[in-house]
C-alpha cells in the first residue's frame, strides 16, 4: 500500500524532524511503500497574508536533509514549470496540485523527468476527464495507451481530494475512485477531502473528525494508497491545521485500513 504522510507545509527544520521521526514505523513496514510529504510553498493560499513556506531553495534543502537522515522517499508539489527540474533532484514524486491538474506545460515538464508524477484531481473536475491529464504525461513519455497498467508502469498516479460545489465545502464521491482507477493507480487524500475552502474567514477550515470514516470507506471501495497530512499539534499548524491528523490518530486509521483490506482479501 502506498502511504503519503507529512506536514502540509514546511514550518521549520525542527518541525520536519519531529514529524519525520514519528513516521518511522511506516517506512520500516514491509506492507507499506512510504513517501514523506511536505510543501516548500503553498502558492494557492486563500489570503495574501497566509503563511506559504520557506520557498524553493530553502525548502528543498530541508527536504534533502530529511531524505538523507531518515532514508525516506520524498513527495512535494510544484506550481510553476521552472520548479520541476530542481524539485526532481530531491523528490521521488512530483505532485501536481489540484488547481493545476489541467496545466499542460506543468504536466509536460514533470513528465520529462524520471520521477513519479502524482496528479491531484481538481475539485472542479469530472473524474472521467482526468484521463486527459494522465495522457499528457503518458504521451510525453512515449506511451499512447491510457490504462491502469500503462500508468503504473510509466509512473503516473491520480489523487482524489473531493469535489467542490461552492459554499465552502467538499464532497467525496466514492464512484470517482472506481472511475479513475480505470486509467491510473489512485491515491485517496483523506485530509484534504475534509477541508472547507475559505471556511474560516480568509483561510480554509476543515472537519478532521471525518478523516477516519472517509478513509475506511475508500479502503472498502479499493484504492492503491492513502495521503494524510500529519502534524504533532494541528491546532498550531501554519496551514491546514483543521483537517490534519496527529501521528497517533494516523496509527489508528492505518490499523483500520489494513483490517478492512484483509477482510476483503485485498
Amino acid at each position: 500500500m502506498i502511504l503519503i504522510a507529512g506536514p502540509c507545509v514546511i514550518e521549520s527544520k525542527e518541525q520536519l524532524e519531529i514529524i519525520a521521526s514519528d513516521l518511522k514505523k511506516y517506512h520500516k513496514s514491509p506492507e507499506i511503500d512510504f513517501y514523506f510529504k511536505a510543501s516548500f510553498d503553498k502558492a494557492n493560499r486563500t489570503s495574501l497574508e497566509s503563511y506559504r513556506g520557506p520557498g524553493l531553495e530553502k525548502g528543498l534543502a530541508m527536504l534533502a536533509e530529511i531524505k538523507e537522515e531518515f532514508g525516506y522517499k520524498i513527495l512535494t508539489d510544484v506550481h510553476e514549470s521552472y520548479q520541476v527540474e530542481p524539485v526532481a533532484e530531491v523528490a521521488d514524486v512530483i505532485q501536481i496540485p489540484a488547481f493545476l491538474c489541467r496545466q499542460t506545460d506543468l504536466l509536460v515538464a514533470a513528465a520529462k523527468t524520471d520521477r513519479i508524477v502524482n496528479i491531484k484531481k481538481g475539485q472542479f473536475m469530472n473524474p472521467a476527464d482526468m484521463q486527459y491529464s494522465v495522457l499528457k504525461v503518458l504521451k510525453t513519455r512515449g506511451v499512447e495507451e491510457c490504462s491502469y497498467e500503462a500508468s503504473k508502469e510509466a509512473g503516473v498516479w491520480l489523487t482524489e481530494r473531493g469535489t467542490t460545489f461552492g459554499y465552502g465545502n467538499l464532497v467525496v464521491d466514492m464512484r470517482s475512485l472506481v472511475i479513475m482507477r480505470n486509467f491510473a493507480p489512485v491515491i485517496f487524500d483523506a485530509t484534504h477531502s475534509v477541508q472547507m475552502p475559505g471556511g474560516a474567514g480568509g483561510k480554509s477550515s476543515g472537519n478532521r473528525e471525518y478523516v477516519a470514516p472517509l478513509s475506511r470507506a475508500a479502503a472498502a471501495v479499493g484504492v492503491d494508497g492513502f495521503f494524510f497530512e500529519t502534524h504533532y499539534d494541528p491546532s498550531c499548524a501554519l496551514s491546514d491545521g483543521p483537517n490534519m491528523v496527529t501521528p497517533a490518530e494516523l496509527d489508528a486509521i492505518i490499523d483500520d485500513i489494513f483490517k478492512i483490506q484483509r477482510a476483503l482479501g485485498a
